[in-house]
């Protein structure tokens, strides 16, 4: 604009509004804003810029009609108040611009009174139901209850409407420091429950944030919805802020993914997306533009989505060939043994009752640890390179093997020259690697239930369960051998886990970070009923504590759910806490009883390792570390630090008891793992 010494005085008045249309409301205090000054103010959710000129004060529409500029934050400059984005010029008191501009922001009278200034405000209708409010409800009917995320200026239509179901009790929503956090929070709520959470992001880098935490749910088959915000539509593709191809950055990671347009049925994409999200384990995604997220709902009274006649029951039996060739390989075995992945949790009870019925030892996989206590007399711990050596005693000695929801991934160890029935919901996991004996397609607790009654002739090996003893012997033996190894450089790992083992209730779910203490709880640390997440084929360093957020969220359902009530316990080393060490502060806001062990090695240990491994140096693997127990004493949290062994029981057991966010930094050697 030109020159403001060329522009008429502003005028004085604002317009008036028929008594009946407006209310007023107390401002500011007469004291409180010097001449020549602008404030902005809020008047219940209405954010004004209010001016002080020699003239008086005035109120305008906290938004200059050119882009929306905040004119609270501008200035008055030759009596006018000038937009501090682009320059523009508007009257303090009626915000008309100098000619020959005609857009103004709305004017408010104002009032003096002998308690302060008061403006008269329009009425405010009352809230309309709009696009998000109807994809609100849409999920909420699916089952979503928590929602995580950041709120920020692409998403805050819809954010509105999740603060309106959490005020009517649908939803909590956890504000995280990092999108990456709200990703694998939700994801370890999928992958603990089997149910859906929601993560929540701005368009751009908040939704990019997302992606470690979503590839992780895609690669453990764990149902996640995740909601992005959008740059408006009239910008979108013309290189605006924060304007990315959302579609295709979510292309790899999702199994469903949409925009919401101005005339889509936003219910029904949302039941799409919570439908994928549950059905196929996996990822869904919607995009949500910045303008239609306040569009009024089409159709106002039309109800929201739900689940209502659109699944079945999965559930699926095994079909009779199948089955019938399974029993044959069981039958003519003498040596049979059962292993279980992560995706038989649903069915372990029947998995277990199988085994007994034929004697057979269980193994797991390390996503599966604690599917089966280790002190049952079939247990036989981890297979693999986190495992143990019973387990593979019994691979070796194995004459047919029966897997239930095993990924069969290089590191687990299963040898694929032996008879194998392979049981899985999914089609494409059967065989995926290698041709099995029998692939068997059904639900595993239903498929576990169908062996049990064909094999019930079949007469078992008495001496299953005094072999699992008897190595258990032998490496509860070597293991109490290297808890005493003492470089002193540091708390011995077996040390760590032999205390973890006996402290952590049995109720407890726990969640595992990637690193030298997860080869070490794979191999030391004996459950007795916890569940165990971790990131398993994804592999991500920082997974433990944003996933024991999500695994809080679970407990705190309602009486009668398997997960109320129950202690939540995140395992990692110093590397992993790193990656998202402020989220310790969002423990504390929402009072999160998470309970969090660190092993602090002053390294990646893990990568130190393989460097060694590999005939290399060691080179960028240690890190700066702070006094992480301070660290967490800082954020709200309790905070102990353990450099000597003695001391591990009174920190471990102070911060079980803690009820609230409590850390325990264990100094640990390096390579005494």
């Amino acid at each position: 604009m030109s020159d403001t010494s060329q522009h008429p005085a502003p005028s004085t008045a604002a317009p008036e509004l028929p008594a009946s249309e407006f209310a007023w409301h107390r401002l500011i205090g007469v004291d409180e804003l010097d001449v020549g000054r602008v404030t902005t103010v809020t008047v219940e959710r209405e954010s004004l810029c209010v001016t002080r000129t020699e003239s008086g004060f005035g109120c305008l529409a906290n938004a200059c009609p050119h882009q929306g500029g905040p004119l609270g934050e501008g200035s008055i400059e030759g009596g006018w108040l000038r937009c501090p984005w682009h320059g523009y010029d508007y009257s303090p008191r009626d915000g008309t611009p100098p000619p020959p501009f005609d857009d103004a922001p709305a004017a408010y009278r104002t009032e003096i009174r002998s308690d302060g200034v008061y403006v008269a405000l329009p009425i405010a209708p009352s809230r309309s139901r709009t696009v998000s409010d109807q994809l609100v409800e849409t999920m909420t009917a699916w089952g979503v209850a928590w929602v995580f995320g950041m709120v920020g200026h692409s998403n805050l239509g819809f954010a509105d409407a999740l603060r309106e179901a959490e005020a009517d009790g649908a939803l909590r929503f956890i504000g995280v420091r990092h999108e990456g956090a709200a990703s694998f929070a939700a994801t370890a709520y999928g992958k603990l429950t089997g149910g859906l959470a929601a993560c929540f992001a701005i368009a751009g880098p908040g939704s990019t944030n997302l992606l470690t935490g979503l590839y992780d749910a895609k690669m453990d088959r764990a149902p996640v919805l995740a909601l992005s915000g959008q740059v408006p539509s009239s910008v979108r593709g013309r290189g605006a802020f924060q304007d990315t191809d959302l579609s295709a950055a979510f292309a790899d990671v999702s199994r469903y993914s949409a925009t919401v347009q101005a005339g889509s049925d936003a219910a029904e994409l949302m039941n799409l997306a919570c439908k994928t999200a549950l059905v196929e384990r996996d990822v869904a995604h919607l995009v949500l533009p910045d303008e239609v997220q306040v569009l009024p709902a089409a159709a106002p009274e039309r109800p929201a989505g739900s689940p209502q006649g659109r699944t079945g029951d999965r559930g699926v039996s095994p079909a009779a060939g199948a089955l019938d060739a399974a029993a044959e390989v069981l039958s003519g075995s003498k040596r049979p043994m059962i292993v279980v992945g992560h995706g038989a949790r649903s069915g372990i009870d029947d998995i277990v009752a199988l085994a007994e019925a034929i004697d057979a030892p269980v193994a797991t996989t390390f996503k599966g640890k604690g599917l089966i206590a280790d002190q049952h007399p079939l247990a036989c711990g981890v297979l693999g390179r986190s495992g143990t050596p019973i387990a593979s005693w019994f691979m070796n000695e194995a004459d047919a093997l029966v897997t239930f929801g095993v990924s069969f991934a290089n590191h687990t160890g299963i040898a694929s020259y032996k008879p194998i029935v392979q049981v899985d919901f999914d089609p494409m996991a059967l065989g995926r690697f290698h041709a099995v004996t029998v692939p068997m397609l059904a639900d595993v607790g239903v498929a576990a239930r169908a062996l049990a009654v064909a094999l019930a002739g079949r007469a078992g090996s008495p001496s299953a369960a005094a072999e699992v003893a008897a190595r258990w012997d032998i490496w509860r033996e070597e293991k109490q051998r290297r808890q005493v190894d003492d470089r002193g450089s540091g708390v011995n790992s077996a040390v760590v886990f032999e205390a973890l083992s006996r402290l952590v209730p049995a109720d407890a779910v726990m969640t595992v970070d990637v690193g030298n203490h997860a080869y070490s709880f794979g191999r030391y640390f004996e459950p007795c009923g916890q569940t165990v997440l971790m990131s398993g084929y994804l592999g991500s360093i920082g997974f433990a504590f944003p996933a024991a957020m999500g695994c809080w969220a679970a407990t705190q359902r309602a009486p009668g759910s398997q997960w109320a009530g129950r202690p939540a316990v995140s395992v990692s080393g110093d590397g992993g806490f790193g990656q998202y060490a402020m989220e310790l502060t969002t423990a504390v806001k929402y009072g999160m009883d998470i309970t969090h062990v660190l092993l602090n090695n002053g390294e990646l240990g893990k990568i130190s390792k393989e460097q060694r491994a590999a005939e290399f140096d060691v080179w960028q693997t240690s890190l700066h570390n702070p006094g992480f127990a301070e660290f967490a004493e800082l954020c709200g949290a309790m905070g102990r630090e353990v450099t000597a062994a003695d001391d591990l029981d009174d920190a471990l057991s102070e911060a079980l008891a803690h009820p609230g966010p409590a850390l325990v930094e264990v100094l640990t050697d390096p390579l005494l793992v």
